[in-house]
């Protein structure tokens, strides 16, 4: 996105110059779905697209936000005095929840602000555009109002907007990898004790591709805060019989010997799905130190099948691009990313044979679906950061 552009839009918004651009990256996660609540380990990197904001301080309390990607909200406004949970502030529920956490912590901001917002992370498509707008706000606010507050505050604090002001019972892996990321790096974070390593990646041959089904995400909310329910049940009475404080603690031979404990079908299919992916994460970890992309890959298809089979959050359309993908000349790996029940896929594409598996796979999705997939080439980045011209 260009920078004069957003301060062009910044002034025809508010009538004045903005002072400063901050940019916070989306995300996609290479392997580790649904094991970030679960206590496991996650992988993943943040991404080239993303949100950005132009700042502008004001005299008074008041905080007047508008946003390019919905434009037909206008602008949006409430008092730094006056921060709570309303339906009818639709997106800046985002920046209260963050604000007011703030606030709560680290005492009440002197003034409020201006602020023109503009992503271009395509909206539900799991690429995780509402952690990107909760670190956006806590670092600009932060940075500009110099309250020195650590980035892993800020990252808990993401994940608290989420959960408490949102209601949204989401684990740590967006807010981390968003605000924790380096360009070039995927992370593997163990969310139990929020230790993680950054790990170099290096594909000189290959692309990662992200596949947008352009699904409509029907039910995630619900279905998501279901799943958690289900893997806290199961954790309950495997707790029965081995000392674990989570899912992510048990190995797979662990798991197989106390599983008749659980005593439910879909239970148990739950929390095989959150050891085993927890196993295939740092094993895929592993397996890009190491250079090999090729078991890389078959992690990545067992991955997607085991959240089709044991977690049931693919759908359609996530399966078809999948199952397509895996019959593509080129292809190292594929799997769904992101919560479920709609958004995107990766996979790892040699470069010789992008073009070709973007038109094959989209020709097949188009005919079978009957509305067209987009596809972008995954580009690392850093963390949200202040956008410093050069």
């Amino acid at each position: 996105m260009d920078r004069e552009q957003l301060l062009i839009g910044f002034k025809e918004t508010f009538g004045k110059d903005g002072e400063r651009i901050f940019f916070s990256p989306g995300r996609i996660n290479l392997i580790g779905e649904h094991t970030d609540y679960n206590g496991g380990k996650v992988f993943p990197s943040a991404i080239t697209m993303g949100t950005y904001a132009v700042i502008s301080m004001r005299k008074d309390s008041l905080v007047r936000a508008y946003s390019a990607n919905f434009p037909d909200d206008g602008i949006l406004s409430f008092k730094l005095t006056d921060i709570e949970y309303k339906q009818m502030d639709k997106w800046t529920n985002y920046l209260k929840g963050m604000i007011h956490y703030i606030q709560q912590n680290y005492g009440k901001l002197p003034n409020g602000f201006e602020i023109y917002i503009n992503g271009n992370i395509p909206n539900g498509a799991s690429l995780s555009s509402s952690a990107s707008l909760e670190l956006l706000i806590g670092v600009l606010v932060n940075e500009c109002f110099e309250l020195g507050i650590p980035r892993l505050d800020l990252v808990k604090l993401g994940m608290k907007t989420e959960n408490e002001f949102l209601g949204l019972n989401s684990g740590i892996l967006d807010q981390f990898a968003v605000g924790m990321a380096k360009k070039k790096h995927a992370m593997l974070l163990d969310t139990n004790i929020l230790k993680y390593e950054q790990v170099p990646v290096e594909l000189p041959d290959h692309k990662i591709l992200i596949m947008n089904s352009l699904t409509r995400r029907e039910l995630v909310d619900s279905e998501y805060n279901l799943r958690r329910q289900q893997c806290e049940e199961a954790l309950k009475k495997l707790q029965t019989v081995v000392n674990v404080s989570s899912l992510g603690e048990l190995t797979e031979e662990a798991f197989e010997k106390n599983k008749f404990i659980i005593n439910d079908d879909v239970l148990t299919r739950r929390a095989k799905h959150a050891v085993y992916e927890n196993v295939r994460t740092e094993q895929a970890a592993e397996a890009l130190k190491a250079g090999d992309l090729k078991t890389f890959g078959q992690l990545m298809n067992e991955s997607h099948t085991s959240l089709h089979e044991d977690y049931e959050v693919t759908v359609k359309e996530t399966d078809l691009l999948v199952q397509l993908a895996w019959l593509q000349a080129g292809v190292i790996g594929a799997r769904m990313t992101g919560g479920g029940f709609g958004g995107c896929c990766i996979a790892i594409v040699k470069n010789d044979a992008v073009e070709t598996f973007i038109e094959n796979v989209g020709k097949e999705y188009k005919k079978e679906i009957g509305h067209p997939a987009e596809f972008y080439i995954a580009e690392t980045a850093d963390g949200t950061k202040e956008w410093v011209e050069a």
